[in-house]
């Protein structure tokens, strides 16, 4: 990079930053997560706007490589927060109602999405059809834990008992979405021709059964995570991200393992310390993933077919997830407005979906049009998610299973309404 580069790269940073930040609160003042008005900030400095003037002139095209590092540099850390926020207590606690819902609004939206993407591939299909299907059945599945944690605390129900049910769902939703997204990928790059793929069960193994415990060990001592330990998670951290891209499985899938492999129990006194020293970096980073991500979305030739796929896709996501959830939540014996409300918070997918759709983009499942299509629906289903909720809640903004049940914990892990 010339000098001149490294100034212009610089000065995009300071502008990501701050406009994600205002265009965040902005968002909050509307009643929604901030993560969506950074997301609709990223798409409008893309193509979709003014032919892209915005984005060539303010982004130039030889500095955007290196905006897509640093924005790989925060997936990392954001999906090894998803992977640590990961509650197995949680669902032991929940019991068959978060198992029943999370059930429901998973195979739902799954067959539902995998018969649209049959309907679609004539026009999107972009290599092997199996993959296609299987990806985009599992986008269709996916539930922001995320976004969803920080709904919860803005409506004041992250310690009560239907908000701890609808965390338990959504964790589990979003282990199976990754899960079936890296099945996917081995898929897609044909698993004959990438057999290394098969070493990430026993790097699986490596972590939880020889590093976990060390981790644990070595955590345990001291009430602050310290400087040097601090150092030697970010490392492993990174280490077992590069080891499933080379593996043939996209990084995301290694930082999100390591977060699963991490130590509870243990390192119950530096969890906190460790959580909100990630999150530092995602202030930073993800913003400018968002304005990464944007600058691939196009809208501005979508036309009437592109709306008909879009209303498609709408109704799919909706009422899989929606109905899915409902049903699942009503076969234990919740009421209608309860089961509702779950389904209506199953429905949340912000960042998560949006880097789900990245891997599915890089990978070669999904074509540019298609996945602009799909970032309007993550982008619609978390803005009306919270609307509905207030709405079903009633104007006492109170429902009976509203209960403060033991040992309820707020989550920790939302970075301002990822």
């Amino acid at each position: 990079m010339t000098e001149f580069q490294v100034a212009i790269l610089l000065l995009d940073v300071a502008v990501i930053v701050l406009v994600a930040k205002v265009v965040g609160r902005l968002a909050q003042a509307l009643g929604q997560p901030a993560v969506i008005g950074e997301i609709i900030a990223g798409i409008a400095v893309g193509p979709t706007l003014f032919n892209g003037a915005v984005a060539s002139t303010v982004f130039p095209v030889e500095v955007r490589p290196h905006l897509t590092s640093l924005a790989d540099v925060g997936l990392v850390l954001f999906m090894f927060l998803v992977g640590l926020e990961f509650d197995h207590d949680r669902l032991r606690g929940s019991g068959r109602v978060a198992g029943a819902t999370a059930l429901g609004a998973m195979l739902l939206p799954f067959g539902l999405g995998s018969l649209l993407a049959l309907h679609l591939a004539g026009n999107h299909r972009t290599g092997d059809l199996l993959g296609f299907v299987l990806f985009f059945g599992a986008a269709m599945s996916i539930t922001a834990f995320p976004v969803l944690a920080r709904i919860l605390v803005d409506r004041g129900m992250s310690r009560t008992l239907i908000g701890s049910i609808a965390l338990s769902a959504a964790a589990v939703c979003d282990l199976v979405a990754w899960t079936s997204l890296a099945l996917v990928q081995a898929i897609v790059n044909g698993v004959a021709d990438h057999w290394m793929v098969f070493l990430v069960a026993p790097f699986a193994a490596l972590l939880f059964f020889v590093v976990r415990p060390w981790l644990g060990r070595l955590l345990r001592h001291g009430d602050k995570l310290t400087t040097g330990h601090f150092a030697i998670v970010l490392a492993c951290l990174f280490a077992s991200a590069a080891v499933t891209q080379l593996l043939g499985l996209h990084f995301v899938f290694g930082a999100f393992l390591f977060g699963l492999a991490m130590p509870r129990k243990s390192a119950d006194r530096t969890r906190a310390d460790l959580t909100h020293r990630i999150q530092m970096g995602t202030v930073l980073l993800l913003p400018i993933y968002f304005f990464v991500a944007g600058f691939k979305v196009d809208l501005s030739q979508m036309g009437t077919t592109g709306l008909a796929e879009l209303g498609l896709i709408l109704v799919t996501a909706i009422v899989g997830k929606f109905v899915g959830g409902f049903a699942g939540a009503r076969s234990q014996g919740l009421s209608t407005r309860q089961s509702a409300v779950l389904g209506t918070l199953m429905n949340t997918r912000g960042l998560t979906e949006l880097i789900a759709l990245g891997v599915g983009l890089q990978i070669g499942v999904l074509n540019s049009s298609l996945y602009s299509l799909m970032v309007v629906m993550a982008v619609v289903t978390t803005a009306m998610s919270g609307p509905l909720l207030q709405w079903l809640r009633g104007p006492e903004n109170r429902d009976p299973i509203d209960q403060d049940p033991q040992n309820s914990a707020a989550p920790s892990i939302a970075r301002d309404g990822e």
